[in-house]
C-alpha cells in the first residue's frame, strides 16, 4: 500500500488484547494507528482534534458507551465502523444504519469493511 492510499485509524478499544490485535492488522495492511484509546474521553479529544481517516469504535468502552465518539466524527465526516459483542444488536437508534462488526471479527472482515468505505484500496 502506498502512502497515498494508507489510512490514519482511530482505534477505540478498552480491551489490550483486542486493541493490540487490531492494531497488528491494521499496520499489517499498511495504515497507520491513531490510538488506541481506552476511554471515551480521550477517544473524543482525539475525534476532535487528530487528523483520522477511518475508525474502528468498540460500542461499549468501560461501560461507557462510544456514541459521543461517532457522533463527533459523523459531524467531521469521518467514516467509522463498530465493533461489537452484540454485533448489530448493540446499536441504538441513529446508528442501526452503521457498519457493526460482531467480535471476535476476522481480518476479511475487517478489511471488507474498510474497503465498503474506501473502495480505491481494494485494487
Amino acid at each position: 500500500m502506498t502512502d497515498r492510499t494508507a489510512k490514519r485509524i482511530l482505534i477505540v478499544e478498552d480491551e489490550f488484547l483486542v486493541a493490540l490485535h487490531l492494531e497488528d492488522a491494521l499496520t499489517g495492511m499498511g495504515h497507520q494507528i491513531v490510538g488506541p484509546c481506552t476511554r471515551i474521553q480521550a477517544a473524543m479529544v482525539v475525534a476532535r482534534e487528530r487528523s483520522i481517516d477511518f475508525a474502528i469504535l468498540d460500542i461499549n468502552v468501560a461501560g461507557t458507551p462510544s456514541f459521543p465518539v461517532a457522533d463527533i466524527l459523523r459531524q467531521r465526516s469521518i467514516p467509522f465502523v463498530f465493533a461489537s459483542g452484540y454485533g448489530l444488536e448493540g446499536l441504538v437508534d441513529g446508528y442501526r444504519n452503521e457498519i457493526a462488526l460482531r467480535k471476535p471479527y476476522d481480518l476479511e472482515e475487517l478489511r471488507g469493511a474498510i474497503i465498503r468505505i474506501f473502495p480505491e484500496l481494494s485494487h
